[in-house]
């Protein structure tokens, strides 16, 4: 079903993404504004099993607007459930009245289908190419409530950062016993250990396995990488990164017992952000809060913090429909 709006004797519209619009919406990514690998429907299809895709495409005339990836959970539209995050997708033709403009037309189409409430993960700033926070002033204007706030530690790298001496204690133990880092494909080790780390401390295991994040590396080899940290030729310690224009995120980060004790991942890290400082703007280490962002795990973001990071909110807010 779509929906539609006239305008300034234009005619703003919504439809229904579907497969034959794969080509469409992958080339819109490219030149956005906000847009990131991750809304690659290559990416977002992958899981495409466990989540009721409804992603939108907005038409202003006969020209593509704007995305909004998104699935479909009951009666509620969410930010597409196998993302982070995930607002519009907008270009430099996206302006702030076309923004306000493209959620009325949103809320028709909410309206028809009988969807109550729309779950809005917004894309943090430090994702975009370049300004493109036109969907905040109008979730703001809308009457949204936001519902969520969940701290992310991000080193800017364009200005001078601080370790922690500690962790520059560290760092010095684990070149000093012998460890090294590589870059590797061998993401079936790494989940392995990951999840041996997820259980023991968390009970819980990795969203992705060790095929998945494969697949996605043969799709995506520029964007999704595994370095790891080796001890007597075994992996003790790894992070996997998604790089993005402008910056690195560190999606997974793993450290068995023995790298807990001789700073194998804190070299990891350290080797990481020293490749990246003079390509890239930040360096984004992910959340650290539990509990829907109500509890914050101290001593997770202090390590992050420790390497010079500091807090980026990621957002999630509500938006009744009436």
């Amino acid at each position: 079903m779509q929906a539609t709006i006239i305008t300034d004797k234009k005619t703003i519209s919504v439809k229904q993404y579907t497969p034959d619009d794969k080509e469409v919406w992958n080339d819109f990514i490219k030149t956005s504004k906000n847009g990131i690998f991750m809304f690659n429907r290559n990416f977002m299809d992958y899981h495409s099993d466990r989540f009721q895709d409804n992603s939108l495409m907005f038409y202003e005339e006969n020209e593509l607007l704007a995305l909004l990836p998104a699935s479909i959970h009951n009666n509620e539209m969410r930010s597409h459930g196998g993302l982070t995050f995930g607002g519009f997708i907008t270009n430099r033709r996206m302006k702030q009245a076309k923004m306000l403009q493209c959620f009325e037309v949103l809320k028709t189409y909410l309206k028809q289908n009988n969807i109550k409430r729309l779950i809005y993960k917004t894309i943090p700033y430090i994702y975009h190419k370049s300004p493109a926070q036109e969907d905040l002033y109008a979730l703001f204007l809308n009457k949204a409530q936001f519902v969520k706030f969940e701290p992310s530690s991000t080193v800017a790298l364009n200005i001078p950062y601080k370790m922690s001496k500690g962790k520059k204690a560290q760092i010095s133990k684990a070149r000093r016993v012998g460890v090294s880092v590589e870059e590797s494909v061998d993401f079936n080790r790494f989940i392995d250990l990951e999840n041996q780390v997820l259980q023991k401390y968390h009970n819980t295991k990795a969203v992705h396995t060790g095929e998945e994040l494969t697949k996605l590396k043969n799709n995506f080899p520029d964007n999704i990488k595994l370095y790891v940290a080796k001890f007597n030729n075994e992996i003790i310690a790894g992070s996997v990164i998604f790089v993005y224009d402008n910056l690195v995120h560190t999606q997974y980060m793993a450290a068995n017992e023995l790298a807990r004790e001789n700073g194998a991942l804190d070299l990891v890290i350290q080797e990481l952000i020293s490749k990246y400082k003079d390509t890239k703007t930040y360096f984004d280490f992910g959340i650290s809060s539990e509990n829907n962002g109500l509890y914050l795990n101290t001593g997770l973001i202090q390590q992050k913090e420790s390497f010079g990071g500091n807090t980026v909110v990621y957002c999630t807010c509500e938006l009744d429909i009436f």
